[in-house]
């Protein structure tokens, strides 16, 4: 009896593992489309065209009034990882756009996981699965299209555009709600109707202020600065990014850079590094807020990390309307000398919708005391889409700087860039330098 139930459960269990398997044949396909890809990296690097291999998964059928889940696999990136930097497992994160169209139009946002595994110098890039979810709104034929994506590399990015017509991946055939069949389209005007979908949420590259909100997390952007240093120019990028807490009518601002670290080279007393920033105020507004950071609370060893604090200071607004928020002239005092960075490009962060504020911009004051009444400027906002910003995708990656020989020599780690860290390295006199 033992034997005979166990065999009955057996062919249960097959049963319905073979049921399942014939639901997921029909409830799903895949499609793999390649397309002619143009990427833009990071500053330094050139453009690079290949051809990107995609596999779209998304159900074969559904009704209108559900969301259905897509799966975007890369067979193929569009290039490998320059002959730059090894990358380290999990440090890389595509996104993207997947196209639909027929029965609705939308943008349907896709995002991966920061999954990976280490990818040597000139090796394929290996990226995550993307997801997605769209609902179905209307009866009828929803096609799927790839389109644009990013790859995030180590905090640089770089942008992949198709630079041919991309054929459909997949097709959703959506009946009514009532499960009655498709109906069949007619050639008059009201027979076509369009419907927004709901989508997966994506992080945006700044955040507008809302009814009630009253913290405000920015963009990071890579800016490259060009510093005079007082044994000469030097050039870095460093990763910054601006968050806000409104107060009233005013803005508690807080200019962070990447927490990574670099070892001192020398032994370097407490109170001895402080470093100081003007964010650019640009869009309805116009001026700058100084911020500043504090010293360095106790001594750092020779060969003991070197970490960037936070930079504070209050905007006051001066203008309303919708306001953006940009790194500006970074400066840092240390061991008595003054190194002064300067953007060659910068970028937007941050933007807040501003109510003008009596004695508002241009500037503001930093909780260090930091001078008010800053200056208008002028080339100070940039372009997104300069050589400033890039995107990640197929495989490029960068350490971001404009000099890699020289951020080289001053042993950066992991290919990122700590603007403060460049600077100590840079003027730090040779007598104390190992």
């Amino acid at each position: 009896m033992r034997r005979r139930g166990t065999a009955v459960g057996a062919a249960l269990v097959l049963s319905g593992a073979g049921a399942l398997l014939g639901l997921a044949a029909t409830s799903a396909q895949a499609a793999t489309v390649a397309y002619a890809t143009h990427c833009v990296p990071p500053a330094g690097i050139s453009p690079v065209d290949g051809t990107t291999k995609v596999e779209i998964t998304a159900p074969a059928t559904a009704k209108a009034g559900e969301t259905v889940d897509i799966v975007w696999k890369f067979v193929a990136a569009a290039s490998r990882n320059p002959d730059i930097i090894g990358l380290p497992a999990n440090s890389v994160q595509p996104s993207g756009v997947l196209k639909a169209a027929g029965a609705q139009t939308a943008d349907i946002a896709m995002r991966g996981t920061r999954q990976n595994p280490a990818i040597p110098k000139g090796a394929p890039m290996v990226l995550s699965d993307m997801k997605g979810s769209v609902k179905l709104t209307a009866p009828g034929e929803v096609t799927l299209t790839p389109d644009a994506y990013t790859v995030n590399a180590m905090s640089t990015d770089t942008k992949c555009t198709p630079k041919e017509t991309v054929q459909q991946s997949a097709t959703i055939k959506v009946t009514a709600a009532d499960g009655t069949p498709t109906p069949t389209p007619t050639p008059t005007p009201t027979a076509t109707a369009t419907a927004t979908p709901t989508l997966t949420p994506t992080p945006t590259p700044s955040t507008t202020g809302g009814t009630g909100q009253s913290d405000f997390t920015g963009k990071e952007v890579r800016i490259p600065y060009a510093c005079k240093t007082p044994i000469g120019d030097k050039s870095a990028t460093s990763p910054v990014r601006i968050d806000a807490r409104r107060n009233g009518g005013d803005y508690a601002l807080t200019v962070r850079f990447e927490k990574s670290v670099m070892d001192s080279p020398a032994d370097i007393p407490a109170g001895s590094v402080k470093p100081s920033m003007e964010v650019v105020v640009g869009g309805a507004d116009k001026g700058t807020v100084p911020v500043a950071g504090p010293a360095n609370a106790a001594p750092i060893k020779s060969g003991d990390p070197i970490a960037i604090p936070d930079l504070t200071g209050t905007y006051k607004p001066g203008a309303t309307g919708s306001s953006t928020l940009s790194p500006g002239v970074l400066t840092i005092n240390a061991l008595g000398t003054t190194t002064t960075c300067t953007p060659a490009a910068t970028q937007v962060s941050l933007t807040l919708d501003t109510s003008g504020q009596p004695g508002g911009t241009s500037g503001g004051s930093s909780t260090s005391g930091g001078s008010t009444g800053a200056t208008t400027t002028g080339s100070t906002t940039g372009s997104t889409t300069g050589s400033t910003t890039g995107s990640t995708s197929g495989g490029l990656a960068d350490t971001g700087a404009n000099d890699h020989e020289t951020l080289k020599a001053l042993g950066l780690v992991a290919g990122t860039a700590t603007l403060l860290g460049t600077a100590i390295f840079t003027f730090m006199p040779r007598r104390r330098t190992r």
